[in-house]
């Protein structure tokens, strides 16, 4: 008897166990299907619920990153309809969450590349002092994340998207970031974000054949991604 409880406890426990995991799973999702729509109100949905998750759940590292990630995704579609200070706005609240998620759980390279990510997300608002303030933050934390996991792609498409907004006389530029996309491209060629943001630093030199080759990659990745669409149709054939 006592041993059909104890497993009918442990498969209990495992069904629960994958629930969490597909519910994080779903967040995430949910997060980039609205980032891919350009859909701030549901992204400010999410923000909401998330925010009392991580309130509710202080000491879990998770509840503290899906709530900077909804942050940080909403300062990203806000910087694509071209609205920096509502960008930084977002991206300077979230960055208290991904704090707490990295204090929790300081060996994950996600969190570390999230930090650097937010902190690079305030600049493009005021590049001079963002840069000031933020810049030796999202350096810090993406190295972090690189030295934590050497192939970690992703962390080498926010490195490279940290260069692109740091001016070259600060050290960064169009012609570093792309070296940041290629990286990551080497590492996984089948990531969208990658090609993207790589053919948002050719299209910036004027490399516009090529940065529609990129776009019509990171479209075939991932087709549902509407600034991919528009950077596509802006951009001259030659």
């Amino acid at each position: 008897m006592f041993a059909r409880r104890s497993a009918i406890v442990s498969t209990l426990y495992l069904v629960a166990g994958s629930c969490l995991l597909v519910s994080a799973d779903a967040i995430v999702t949910q997060l980039g299907s609205a980032r891919d729509r350009q859909d701030l109100a549901a992204l400010d949905g999410k923000i909401a619920e998330l925010r009392d998750r991580a309130s509710s759940q202080a000491a879990s590292a998770d509840a503290q990153y899906h709530a900077a990630l909804a942050y940080s995704y909403a300062a990203e579609v806000a910087m694509e309809l071209h609205d920096k200070k509502r960008s930084a706005g977002y991206a300077e609240t979230g960055l208290d969450y991904v704090r707490k998620a990295v204090s929790v759980n300081g060996g994950n390279p996600e969190f570390h590349r999230l930090f650097g990510q937010m902190c690079g997300q305030v600049i493009p608002a005021n590049p001079l002092f963002g840069a000031l303030k933020y810049g030796q933050c999202a350096r810090d934390e993406i190295s972090r994340a690189i030295e934590l996991d050497s192939r970690f792609a992703l962390a080498y498409v926010s490195q490279g998207v940290g260069n692109y907004y740091l001016p070259e006389s600060m050290g960064g530029g169009p012609s570093l970031a792309l070296q940041n996309f290629d990286k990551a491209i080497s590492i996984d060629p089948k990531l969208a974000e990658a090609y993207l943001w790589k053919g948002i630093a050719l299209k910036k030199q004027n490399r516009n054949a090529e940065a529609r080759q990129a776009f019509q990659q990171a479209l075939a990745i991932d087709p549902n991604r509407l600034w991919a669409k528009q950077e596509l149709d802006k951009t001259p054939a030659h």
